[in-house]
């Protein structure tokens, strides 16, 4: 205060307020003021109820109970399905790998050969950060992985096989074909620590 002028002001009109506040006259409520209250409250309430049909009131209880039902729920409702959405829209695009193929287009190809091996649709969008590791996989006619057996790892230890499964997981291929139908076939798959997959017939 002694060094601001503009606050010692400012304490000192608040001062003078405060005393004179406190030299007003103490005004004390009638007696009945009580009684008069409950009596206004009271038929207010009747008002209310002989306007209002049965459906109404319930109609606006439902609101009221749903209003402070919800209220609560929203905020971490609508974050969850923000986040949710981001999460999917960001892991979408990792699907489509390099590796895939057009389908169409090798469903409209002339098979020059009487049987083809089985082929990569698409691989895992994992990084494959363990020792290099090559995979013998078997192939339904649908292009799905039934069994699979660990050919060379170094080591050969359980989280090797874990990422080789994790990696699996989300691979498919296209089934072998003879004379033009799918059938079952092995495929030799490659994994190296940089990323990078070898497949073969």
């Amino acid at each position: 205060m002694q060094d601001c002028q503009v606050c010692a002001r400012e304490s000192e009109r608040y001062q003078r307020i405060r005393e004179a506040l406190r030299s007003l006259p103490r005004r004390t409520p009638p007696s009945d003021l009580t009684v008069r209250l409950r009596v206004a409250a009271s038929q207010a309430r009747t008002q209310t109820a002989n306007g209002a049909s049965d459906w109404t009131r319930l109609r606006d209880r439902m609101q009221l109970a749903m209003s402070n039902l919800m209220r609560p729920l929203a905020l971490p409702l609508a974050g969850g399905l923000c986040a949710a959405l981001v999460l999917f829209s960001a892991l979408v695009p990792t699907f489509n790998s390099t590796f895939a193929s057009n389908k169409a287009d090798l469903l409209l190809d002339v098979p020059t050969m009487l049987t083809t091996e089985p082929s990569l649709k698409y691989m895992a969008p994992i990084a494959f950060a363990e020792a290099d590791a090559v995979v013998d996989l078997n192939i339904d006619d649908q292009g799905r992985i039934v069994n699979y057996s660990i050919v060379s790892a170094p080591g050969q230890t359980e989280q090797l096989r874990h990422r080789i499964e994790n990696n699996l997981l989300f691979t498919e291929f296209w089934p072998a074909t003879a004379f033009g139908k799918p059938i079952a076939g092995t495929v030799r798959i490659s994994f190296h620590n940089s990323s990078h997959v070898e497949v073969k017939g």
